[in-house]
């Protein structure tokens, strides 16, 4: 029986990949490789969103090949796809996967007979990842991603119900619907003249929550243009299946930096979406992306970006210092950010983060919430979970309570994280 190693860097797509064909190779006879046990065949999927997703993908391709001599590995994802004859030249590669689409074939070859549609589990994890749609056909000015993923490509929503139904039976209480641009679930049918087959992401939603049992859905990050007065209407009518969490991507705050990342609207819009969202919903949690320090970005448009967090009450905010990515646009533009500056917006916007993030704990004290419960907390006697709004929880229990969803009551926030009573 073969032994099988596998590696993800990288995004939610990517660790969704990672598992469907991990569980292919293992319905194919092969096993997972035990701590400390050479594994005779390695698969690591790879990114290259930054330079660093690259150093790390060739890092962790030379520590497998050092642990496990003899082994072949086997590489995809976006880095492969990218910079093939690099990976190639890296050691013990004995294959490198340009394109997603070429899996099945790939698997065949590996003893793969009948590639399955999707995933029965998600490893050791509590909550589990669902690729919806791969692709992007947007060109932001600073991200590859759109080079080495352009085939837009929507996956049948029987599918994916089948697929939900399959985790939610087993024992994953979330499910989180991915993509690599989740809101374009669909698009490429709604160009048929047949409207009967346009089947876009809210429609996909109505499908799910009429799933049995007990779980609750999460989206995952999605464009502002895409939260859809239909998408918000699900939502709405289904608050006990569907979390009341959007991770909106905002980037700028600034109009004038929004035109030079080419982002699809300005601000106003932007925040006039996030309204729609906090007067639509009960309490949501809205979180975003934001990078710092983009060429030419002056304190005024910094400023700008801060004000526009501060309106839109983000309760989290991924900060990102701006990273050149050589071969977008943006890594060519002239007045690149001095790396102090970077460095202290990072920090003054993670200062704006902990406050706003306090503010919209506060909001919650009191309610209830519905907990994920997902590991033991360092305090003895607590655990540690996900709360449908997107909080860290930490309340008294034992650890047979793991992977459930539990009821709590908010109490004051501790440490980053939310007490329950």
């Amino acid at each position: 029986m073969t032994t099988l190693r596998t590696v993800t860097l990288g995004c939610k797509v990517n660790q969704y990949e990672t598992e469907l064909v991990r569980e292919s190779l293992v319905k194919a006879g092969y096993r997972d490789a035990s701590d400390g046990e050479v594994a005779e065949l390695c698969v690591v999927n790879t990114c290259t969103v930054t330079a660093e997703g690259d150093s790390k993908s060739r890092q962790v391709i030379r520590q497998l090949a050092r642990r496990n001599p003899g082994t072949r590995i086997v590489v995809m994802g976006c880095y492969a796809t990218r910079a093939p004859e690099e990976v190639a030249t890296l050691p013990a590669v004995s294959e490198v996967i340009t394109d997603k689409r070429e899996l099945p074939d790939w698997l065949n070859r590996w003893g793969v007979a009948d590639v399955p549609t999707g995933i029965s589990g998600f490893g050791g994890r509590q909550r589990a990842y669902v690729k919806v749609q791969d692709g992007c056909m947007l060109n932001c000015s600073f991200c590859i991603i759109p080079t080495v993923r352009p085939h837009l490509a929507s996956r049948p929503v029987e599918h994916v119900v089948d697929e939900v139904h399959r985790l939610t039976s087993s024992r994953h209480r979330e499910v989180v619907l991915t993509g690599i641009h989740l809101g374009h679930y669909g698009v490429e049918w709604s160009r048929s003249r047949d409207k009967s087959e346009w089947r876009r992401l809210s429609y996909l939603l109505s499908r799910l929550v009429e799933l049995p049992g007990e779980f609750r859905l999460r989206l995952s990050s999605i464009e502002a243009t895409e939260v859809t007065r239909e998408l918000i209407a699900v939502m709405a009518a289904n608050p006990q299946r569907i979390c009341p969490h959007l991770h909106i991507s905002m980037q700028s705050g600034s109009d004038d930096v929004l035109r030079r990342m080419r982002r699809r609207w300005g601000r106003q819009r932007f925040l006039d979406r996030c309204r729609l969202v906090t007067d639509s919903l009960d309490a949501p949690a809205l979180t975003t992306d934001v990078i710092v320090g983009f060429p030419g970005e002056t304190e005024q448009e910094f400023e700008e970006t801060c004000a526009a967090c501060e309106e839109a009450g983000f309760s989290k905010i991924h900060i990102f210092p701006f990273s050149a990515r050589r071969g977008t646009p943006a890594a060519e533009m002239a007045n690149q950010t001095p790396p102090d500056v970077k460095a202290d917006r990072v920090r003054r916007l993670g200062d704006l983060e902990v406050k706003l993030r306090s503010r919209y704990f506060a909001r919650l004290s009191g309610r209830k919430l519905e907990v994920l419960v997902e590991a033991r907390a360092d305090r003895s006697g607590w655990l540690r979970g996900t709360a449908c709004r997107y909080a860290t929880v930490e309340l008294p229990g034992a650890a047979a309570q793991i992977g459930k969803l539990v009821t709590v009551v908010a109490g004051p926030e501790l440490a980053g994280a939310i007490q329950a009573h």
